[in-house]
């Protein structure tokens, strides 16, 4: 089995692939709660509860972990944003190292949506295209929905940590190949 894992400091995606390119379950850690998780290190503590929990539940055999966006566009993340993300990255990162006694597979969202020929178009809002290509191709993939019908916000950190594990078994069988 793959775990997919798209890391953020508010809302970090995961699914477990198995090798038959079935979502076995997939899910989000949701840290946003200033009063549960009022540092990075608290926030830590709970993802590896969780990871430890996939552990002892499921037989992964290779971790893919979408790395963090690595330079600034026009309206994107400040500098310190995007430090913190990258440092989170790196303790998940380990957390998973860990765990697994693996080193994680780190993997651009580019890389992701290339190896698995997701395409999007050039002005349009890449993670609800994301979203959309899933409900369109993968059927157990599903999403809740606000009340003014857009998906709510975990459900685009489940869908870029579904396209990691998805790219994650390609990689794993071009090795193969």
């Amino acid at each position: 089995m793959i775990l997919g894992i798209d890391v953020s400091t508010s809302i970090t995606g995961y699914c477990i692939l198995d090798l038959n390119d079935e979502i076995i379950k997939c899910g989000a850690w949701d840290t946003r709660n200033k009063n549960n998780y009022k540092n990075i290190y608290a926030k830590a503590e709970y993802i590896k509860e969780e990871i430890c929990a996939i552990k002892a539940q499921y037989p992964i055999q290779k971790v893919f972990i979408e790395k963090p966006f690595m330079f600034f566009g026009s309206g994107g993340s400040s500098a310190k944003t995007m430090a913190s993300l990258q440092r989170f990255n790196g303790v998940v990162s380990w957390i998973c190292y860990e765990a697994f006694q693996m080193m994680p597979d780190h993997i651009t969202a580019q890389q992701c949506r290339k190896l698995i020929g997701l395409q999007v178009p050039r002005g349009q809002n890449t993670k609800k295209e994301i979203v959309k290509w899933l409900l369109d191709k993968v059927p157990t993939f599903s999403v809740e929905y606000t009340k003014y019908g857009n998906p709510r916000p975990k459900y685009f950190d489940i869908a870029d940590a579904v396209v990691v594990a998805k790219a994650g078994l390609v990689k794993l069988n071009d090795r193969k190949s």
